[in-house]
């Protein structure tokens, strides 16, 4: 009986830590890919940074979240299956995390070098070397947000 409390308490408290780990909606509460022209928002990338460290910390994943960071490295595609563009971003704070871009369903970012910006919207899933960005696409069933990168002022979706 006590497990089963214990687990419908964690259960509650992280639904209510994903709705309240939502920087990426505006006040209408849309995703910036449906706002017509706007732009991450900078501001709350420190906020983004600070969820993905604790995130990281609590091994938690399935976290739907916007940030910015910059290539640390260029990594080749993985063509097993879905085929994946893959690299590395450093985020402020040090953390680094593992972007897995799907380009069998979106286009592949062209002359992606070390040192570029990269923005992203997509989903967290913990790693120990820091952890994974994925669902940068839209989603063709439409059951998953649509996510997306953005790299000289370019989206990639």
């Amino acid at each position: 009986m006590m497990k089963n409390i214990i687990t419908w308490l964690a259960l509650v408290a992280a639904g209510f830590g994903l709705f309240h780990y939502q920087p990426w909606q505006n006040e209408a509460g849309t995703s910036p890919q449906s706002v017509a022209g706007e732009q991450a928002r900078p501001s709350e990338n420190g906020a983004a940074e600070r969820i993905l460290q604790q995130a990281f910390a609590e091994r938690r994943s399935d976290i739907q979240i916007e940030g910015e960071g910059v290539v640390k490295k260029v990594l080749p595609d993985d063509n097993k299956g879905s085929r994946h563009q893959r690299f590395i971003l450093r985020l402020n704070s040090g953390q680094t995390l593992l972007v897995a871009h799907n380009i069998d369903l979106a286009d592949k970012i062209t002359g992606l070098q070390p040192g570029d910006t990269v923005q992203f919207y997509g989903e967290y899933e913990w790693s120990k070397q820091g952890g994974v960005i994925h669902w940068t696409h839209r989603d063709p069933a439409g059951r998953h947000a649509d996510g997306w990168l953005r790299h000289n002022g370019k989206v990639y979706q």
